[in-house]
């Protein structure tokens, strides 16, 4: 089966694709990378009268440490070009080793970070890594911006905070890396299948001092600081496990 009929616009500036947002609303689906949204539109599952493609956006395809710890990515970085970054593994190993579970490295090299993320498929893995990195999220729309938790940006299964003339355009994750431990799990048919569900784990260690030298005592063991649970394929959202946390 193919797509149903729309008008295609492929604007090359940021403005001119929130302009586009701003007359079409509702009756418009922005294209990044389409690895959620192409499947939708040749099953007929979807049928825009619009498809607005974003990739001439330039400006939207970056990886930022700036000196404040976050990692800030645009939201058309291809999800294989972040899991490659020395940017991201520093700032937040748990990123890169999470990237490289998406699908296969075919759909990284042209899956999107916002794509996936304003898709907000509740079993993969991007929306689960933003809520457990304490992602924020800017949302652009010709009005102006805002932004938003990502706790607060999933709403739903396929839903999202996104008004219909917004776009999701940056993504900053906090900084995870140094003396953060952590495990990410997912359960899948097949590796490459979509998860069915999964888990990832973060702990904070601090090491006590040492033992002077000369002693047979080696030491306290390290202290857990903070610890971090996140499910998702369990529900509609991500969702962070607080009392098992505690």
């Amino acid at each position: 089966m193919k797509s149903a009929k729309f008008a295609y616009f492929a604007p090359d500036s940021l403005e001119a694709a929130l302009e586009l947002l701003r007359q079409h609303g509702g009756d418009a689906k922005p294209l990044a990378g389409g690895q959620s949204l192409m499947p939708l539109l040749n099953m007929r599952l979807v049928r825009p009268a619009v498809i607005i493609d974003l990739n001439r956006l330039a400006a939207l395809d970056y990886i930022v440490r700036p000196p404040d710890g976050w990692l800030a990515v645009g939201a058309l970085t291809r999800q294989r070009t972040l899991e490659k970054s020395p940017d991201a593994a520093a700032a937040a190993p748990l990123l890169a080793a999470g990237l490289g579970q998406i699908g296969h490295w075919q759909i990284r090299n042209r899956g999107t970070l916002g794509g996936s993320l304003a898709h907000a498929d509740p079993a993969a893995e991007l929306p689960a890594l933003a809520v457990a990195l304490d992602a924020t999220l800017t949302l652009r729309s010709a009005a102006g911006e805002r932004t938003l938790p990502a706790a607060d940006f999933f709403i739903a299964n396929l839903l999202t905070a996104l008004e219909p003339d917004e776009l999701l355009t940056d993504i900053r994750f906090g900084e995870f890396g140094g003396d953060w431990r952590w495990g990410f799990y997912e359960v899948c048919r097949r590796a490459g299948d979509f998860a069915l569900a999964g888990a990832i784990a973060q702990v904070q260690l601090e090491t006590p001092p040492e033992a002077a030298p000369g002693t047979a005592d080696a030491g306290p063991a390290p202290l857990c600081r903070a610890a971090r649970l996140t499910l998702f394929g369990v529900g509609p959202t991500p969702q962070r496990i607080a009392a098992a946390e505690q």
